[in-house]
């Protein structure tokens, strides 16, 4: 049976905390929220639990999971031979939605990174999530607490709705901050390599460090890694059931978008007498009144942030109304819009590029 602790995000029950913590010591499996994404979270240490959060969210074994941890002396646990580029980011962007790639420590079993000699390590920006973790005085290894493929949970009920009777403890705070994962960089290279767009802009990191990161194309989207070094590069990821199609364009102003919206209403025409949704802009949204389709107004172009942060919301969305096709709005790769991009892309079972 799953124990459901609701809490305040800002002043969590410490009573709450506290028996998470106890399961997480004890080898159990936690669900709580973090600043990005809920995380399904275990001992990094336990290769038991470790185990089971693949079995519970049926997830490739060789797809590494995040450490999350609450302090650079607890990074030292988990990450060894650390380069000085990870304490100018940590100091700049932790706690936060950074993730680095770092050489793993002997303790880290490879249960937690999916077999190989790196290991992906973040300090969340969450209040619920570093008083867990500091109570369970462990690091803990945590993917999206969602089953695989699916979109991430950004609120406790979408967790609920996956996990619930699969996990030990779900901890409810509420929505999310992002919305979206976090970014996650390979500092080990030369030049930094861009392993997952994600809730801080790649554009920050690189002012950061000085230096230009290389940013590949299934950072992109646009295909698979050879192998799975961080998630979300190798594996199909965040698709709703109802089928998702997303059009692209080359701009995405003036007559550029409006042709962008002549074409989701050309297609909704093709769909003619079946439920269409549409993922919209603000900026477009009236484009689509009257033709008999449902409209997500994910946020506005101007603030994508917003976009991102309701990205998820959506795509659950699109399945909660019975949708039989979805079409969504593409965007810019610039800043969070390379996000954005990323999970539309992986998301979609077809696109199309005006």
């Amino acid at each position: 049976m799953t124990i459901i602790l609701r809490v305040d995000p800002t002043n969590p029950d410490e009573e709450a905390l506290s028996r998470a913590a106890e399961v997480i010591r004890g080898g159990g499996l936690v669900a709580f929220p973090t600043e990005t994404v809920y995380g399904l979270g275990a001992n990094v240490f336990d290769r038991r639990a470790l185990m089971r959060v693949y079995e519970v969210k049926q997830r490739p074994v060789d797809n590494p999971l995040i450490i999350h941890v609450d302090s650079l002396e607890m990074l030292g646990e988990v990450a060894r031979d650390i380069p000085e580029e990870a304490f100018k980011l940590a100091s700049r962007f932790w706690p936060g939605p950074l993730t680095l790639i770092l050489l793993k420590s002997e303790r880290v079993p490879y249960e937690a990174t999916g077999g190989l000699e790196t290991v992906a390590v973040r300090m969340p920006a969450h209040p619920v999530a570093l008083k867990l973790i500091s109570r369970a005085g462990v690091p803990i290894a945590a993917p999206s607490a969602n089953l695989s493929g699916r979109p991430s949970p950004t609120r406790g009920e979408h967790v609920v709705r996956d996990l619930y009777s699969k996990v030990d403890v779900i901890i409810d705070a509420g929505e999310t901050l992002y919305g979206v994962e976090s970014t996650i960089v390979n500092i080990l290279v030369k030049p930094p390599v861009l392993l997952r767009p994600g809730a801080y802009p790649v554009e920050e990191v690189e002012r950061v460090l000085g230096v230009r990161i290389h940013v590949p194309e299934f950072a992109r989207g646009l295909s698979e890694a050879e192998s799975a070094m961080a998630p979300g590069t190798r594996y199909r990821h965040y698709a709703p059931n109802t089928p998702l199609i997303l059009v692209e364009a080359g701009s995405y102003e003036g007559e550029a978008l409006k042709r962008l919206s002549m074409e989701v209403a050309r297609l909704i025409g093709e769909f003619k007498g079946r439920r269409v949704c549409v993922l919209s802009s603000r900026e477009t949204s009236s484009a689509y009144t009257g033709l008999g389709v449902e409209v997500f107004v994910l946020g506005s172009r101007d603030n994508l942030f917003e976009v991102a942060r309701s990205l998820f919301n959506a795509l659950r969305w699109v399945d909660d109304a019975g949708c039989e096709v979805a079409i969504a709005e593409g965007y810019p790769e610039r800043g969070l819009g390379l996000t954005i991009m990323n999970r539309l892309r992986k998301a979609a079972s077809r696109r199309i590029f005006i």
